[in-house]
């Protein structure tokens, strides 16, 4: 294909915008939505017994009326997450996701293992472009 000069330079310049673009933008909301989910379950996987880093995820509104309390804090001090696996999901509404996740833990003191079942339900804040997960963090003291 033989293009003028100019015409090549344009193309170039529309692709290079398109590609910067796409690079540098936050994306859909779709795409939003799974970065954020992957970063919580690298989170709760890699909380070493801190779940600080995981409460960021942690919708404001359901943290300020279920605060964390110091006797979470330390349950999560006595578990280690060897295994977060989704086991179903599903888009409920345009700003709403469910999944449900199998979480497998072990007890530090004991090495015993066990898994508990986390039904999340995130929501999409079109205000800050942000998934927030509004059911809090694993229950890990219950068992199902």
């Amino acid at each position: 294909m033989n293009t003028s000069p100019r015409r090549r330079t344009v193309l170039l310049a529309l692709a290079a915008t398109l590609l910067l673009s796409a690079c540098t933008g936050v994306g859909t909301k779709t795409d939003v939505l799974q970065r954020t989910l992957y970063a919580y379950s690298a989170a709760v996987r890699w909380n070493e017994g801190n779940i600080d880093n995981a409460l960021t995820f942690v919708d404001p509104e359901y943290l300020e009326t279920h605060p964390i309390k110091d006797l979470d804090r330390e349950r999560f001090r006595q578990v280690q997450i060897t295994g977060y696996y989704v086991k179903g999901s599903q888009q409920v509404t345009e700003t709403q996701y469910a999944q449900r996740v199998e979480i497998r833990l072990v007890n530090v003191h004991t090495q015993a293992e066990r898994s508990i079942v986390d039904d999340q339900v995130w929501r999409w804040d079109e205000k800050t472009e942000h998934w927030w997960l509004t059911t809090g963090l694993p229950r890990i003291a219950e068992t199902r």
